[in-house]
């Protein structure tokens, strides 16, 4: 049994691979995503994250899509007490914003989808510098407060803001972020490493890094001459452009074969390696997807190889 991770200073205990949401409803329908949650839960996954507004963009869809299969899928196996729930407030295109009745509002929209009477961890999905920290912190500790949310954390927010936030939870006693989402991965690193990785490791945050296998540019399957058949082909493949993106590549490459693993489990689990991050947030459209995933799990890097995955992102 691989053993669960403690989210920060919070008392939640996730897996080690954020199974991501964004696709259900979107490139994986009901019947598919279904299966997914079903093969993930099956190997010891217990962390799942969504948002509010996944899918929206999709036409035709509304946003909501995702935690309505999630829902759906708690109510038909009875696992809501086994899984941790993380979900986002902001963009839903009914709930825009950050405002302290926008909050409040938006998570009484996303407890009825999701069928159940608390979100285990709130995320800010996109921050609203309009709005003051004090406006948002303090709606999001009456949720707390009600029961309505076990836990509190940011996605996209800047160290300033991050700083004040925390300043003003600790001042006035009220709920405190445990987490971020920031995006993170071997090519891309100056989007956490830095001022907000040094506030999360001095405040005690974890990290659930997203965009953690760049678009599926870090599964290896695009390679000079390849087309691959993905609603995010156009954004994975421009890192084949770049001098970092093929060093990456081939140092992946190196360390997946020494351990007879793929790619993907090698991109993960540096991820997975760094200072603050608790679990690297990945999707799987369909199951065929997830070994590559959860493999992350039983895969342990060596100091130098490491080093040479970092030196080849740098």
């Amino acid at each position: 049994m691989t053993a669960l991770r403690k989210l920060g200073s919070s008392d939640l205990e996730v897996f080690p691979l954020a199974l991501g949401g964004n696709v259900f409803g979107w490139t994986a329908d009901e019947t598919a995503s279904f299966a997914v949650l079903d093969a993930y839960t099956a190997a010891g996954g217990n962390f799942l994250d969504t948002a509010d507004s996944y899918s929206a963009w999709v036409d035709g869809n509304s946003g909501g899509e995702s935690e309505t299969i999630i829902g759906k899928w708690l109510a038909s196996r009875g696992k809501r007490d086994d899984v941790v729930i993380a979900t986002k407030v902001s963009q839903h295109p009914d709930y825009q914003g950050l405002t302290a009745a926008n909050i409040k509002a938006a998570a009484d929209a996303s407890l009825r989808r999701l069928g159940t009477d608390r979100i285990d961890l709130y995320y800010t999905h996109f921050d609203k510098p309009e709005v003051p920290v004090e406006e948002i912190v303090g709606a999001l500790d009456e949720l707390v407060t009600a029961g309505k949310v076990r836990q509190i954390a940011a996605s996209n927010i800047s160290p300033e803001r991050l700083s004040a936030s925390l300043a003003f939870s600790d001042r006035e006693g009220l709920a405190r972020y445990v987490a971020l989402q920031p995006h993170y991965n071997l090519v891309s690193r100056d989007t956490y490493e830095g001022a907000l990785r040094d506030l999360a490791e001095r405040e005690g945050l974890a990290a659930v890094p997203y965009y953690a296998l760049a678009s599926g540019f870090l599964t290896g399957k695009y390679r000079p001459g390849t087309t691959v058949d993905s609603a995010r082909a156009a954004g994975a493949g421009k890192h084949l452009d770049t001098e970092r993106g093929r060093r990456v590549l081939t140092a992946l490459d190196e360390v997946a074969a020494a351990h007879e693993v793929p790619v993907a489990t090698v991109a993960l689990a540096w991820l997975a390696a760094q200072p603050t991050v608790a679990a690297p947030l990945a999707s799987a459209r369909t199951t065929d997807q997830l070994p590559d995933l959860l493999a992350l799990a039983d895969l342990e890097l060596t100091d130098g190889e490491l080093d040479a995955l970092t030196e080849a992102s740098a």
